[in-house]
C-alpha cells in the first residue's frame, strides 16, 4: 500500500539529484497522487516526465492502482512553501491577509522566521502639501497569519 509518506520520501531521492524542490504532494479519494514540483527557473516537461518515471520503477505494480500526476506549481497559483516566496523576491505579488485585505507590491525580502516584506505605494499627505502623494511602505507580513500570497504577471 503506498501512502503519503513514501511517496514524500521517494519524490526526495529524485530531488537529491537536482535543483528542483517540492510544493506539494496530494493523495485523493479517488485515487489520485498529484505531486507539485517547482524550480527557480521554472519547470520543465521532461523533468516531470523523469519523476513520474522514476516513481513507476520505484513503485512498480504498487502504483498501477493509482494515477499519477507530476506537474509545476502553476503560475499565479498561492505560493506553499518558503522556497517559492524566495525565487520571486523582487517581482509583484498579491497579499490576502487574514482580514481580506489585499496588498499589491513587490516581494522585497524573506526571513528564516517564515516572514517577508512587500514594499507597496500609499498615498500619504506631507506636512504642508495640498494633495497626497505615493510613497513606498514596507509592510511585512507572516506566512502563518495570511491567507495567500502569490505572483502577480505584469504586463507593462
Amino acid at each position: 500500500m503506498i501512502d503519503k509518506n513514501s511517496i514524500q520520501t521517494a519524490v526526495g531521492e529524485w530531488l537529491e539529484k537536482s535543483d528542483y524542490y517540492l510544493v506539494d504532494i496530494e493523495m485523493t479519494a479517488d485515487d489520485r497522487i498529484v505531486i507539485e514540483i517547482d524550480h527557480a527557473d521554472g519547470v520543465w516537461i521532461e523533468d516531470c516526465a523523469d519523476l513520474s518515471r522514476f516513481l513507476q520503477e520505484k513503485f512498480g505494480d504498487e502504483l498501477g492502482d493509482y494515477e499519477l500526476e507530476v506537474g509545476s506549481a502553476g503560475i499565479g497559483q498561492p505560493f506553499k512553501v518558503i522556497q517559492q516566496y524566495r525565487n520571486h523576491i523582487g517581482k509583484d505579488v498579491e497579499v490576502l491577509d487574514q482580514d481580506d485585505h489585499k496588498t499589491l507590491g513587490v516581494l522585497k525580502s524573506v526571513g528564516d522566521d517564515d516572514t517577508f516584506v512587500v514594499t507597496t505605494k500609499e498615498k500619504q499627505r506631507k506636512e504642508g502639501a495640498k494633495r497626497p502623494v505615493l510613497v513606498e511602505v514596507d509592510k511585512q507580513f507572516s506566512t502563518r497569519a495570511i491567507k495567500y500570497c502569490k505572483y502577480v504577471l505584469n504586463f507593462k
